[in-house]
């Protein structure tokens, strides 16, 4: 009977004894979660400051007490989950409705049915690039990805192709890019992107005249250039708001996400009306200007300023 007694009482023992360890394991295990979680935000914070100003690897290493390596990880890691964002928050023509888009661009200087303003930038890169270093070296003699971008009259960016060679010339960046191959039939629908004259005049992507009369030719070059400036101060924001872009120190692929990750923030801060960075003065870009317009292109461009801009 006694015996019995023991038992039971050992039983009862051992079970409070299991109930205090697991009270105990399962503090330290959530003790053990929270940290990781904590440590996770902060690298990932630290990954979203490095897009915002630059700073070196090493830099942000030394902070976190992590090799560049981590550094590096971590920051295509960020970058990596906002890429898979991209189709959320970048759309063509625009989070708007096509009306509102081309009244928004009909405000600025009266040119009809415009739906985007297209052009190309250069991300610089410094990294190794082994036996194709060459296709990445731009007219500058300057190693760059050659990033090709849409936006709305809000300068939202509505589109982008990242995985342009930086010794592609304009032309053929148009002819290879996502915007020819995605949207033809949503431009030949809707209306129509303006373009610099590196590119060449297509039905519904007008550029300026290369040689504008005084008259309607010439008052459509003046709507053309302030209308389509659009893109050229979204260029200014993007790398204003993100100092990283003005230099990659990264391989080309890792070059890209960045890229795209950068413009999926950019828009999520548009959208939430952030504050606009100041922008400094983007150097001008010159190119020769294309001699091989399409004839309907040029019809469409001179039916546009003779009927608008003949006033």
């Amino acid at each position: 009977m006694a015996d019995g007694k023991d038992s039971e009482q050992m039983q009862k023992t051992f079970e409070t004894r299991s109930q205090v360890s697991g009270s105990r394991t399962s503090s330290r295990s959530s003790a053990s979660s929270a940290a990781t979680k904590s440590l996770e935000s902060r690298r990932r914070h630290h990954s979203l400051k490095t897009l915002a100003t630059g700073t070196y690897l090493h830099t942000v290493g030394d902070a976190e007490q992590l090799s560049k390596n981590n550094v590096c990880r971590e920051i295509h890691k960020v970058a990596v989950a906002l890429k898979q964002m991209l189709d959320a928050f970048v759309v063509f023509p625009g989070h708007l409705s096509v009306q509102l888009i081309k009244e928004g661009f009909y405000a600025i200087a009266g040119f009809p049915r415009v739906i985007g303003a297209i052009d190309c930038t250069h991300g610089q890169i410094r990294a190794s690039l082994g036996e194709h270093e060459a296709d990445y070296i731009n007219r500058k003699s300057v190693h760059s990805i050659n990033v090709q971008m849409t936006c709305d009259h809000q300068c939202l960016i509505t589109s982008i192709d990242a995985n342009g060679l930086g010794q592609f010339t304009y032309i053929q960046r148009v002819n290879y890019s996502k915007i020819m191959f995605c949207f033809p039939l949503k431009l030949n629908l809707m209306g129509c992107c303006l373009e610099t004259d590196g590119y060449a005049c297509k039905r519904n992507l007008m550029t300026p005249f290369p040689d504008p009369q005084l008259g309607p030719q010439s008052q459509f070059n003046v709507a053309h250039f302030k209308t389509r400036v659009r893109i050229e101060m979204t260029f200014g924001i993007l790398k204003s708001r993100f100092n990283c872009l003005r230099l990659l120190r990264v391989q080309p692929a890792k070059a890209c996400d960045i890229i795209v990750a950068c413009v999926v923030l950019h828009n999520i801060a548009m959208i939430r009306k952030e504050r606009v960075p100041p922008v400094e003065p983007q150097p001008t870009d010159l190119v020769d200007p294309v001699t091989v317009d399409q004839p309907e292109g040029r019809v469409v461009r001179q039916t546009i300023a003779e009927v608008i801009f003949n006033c």
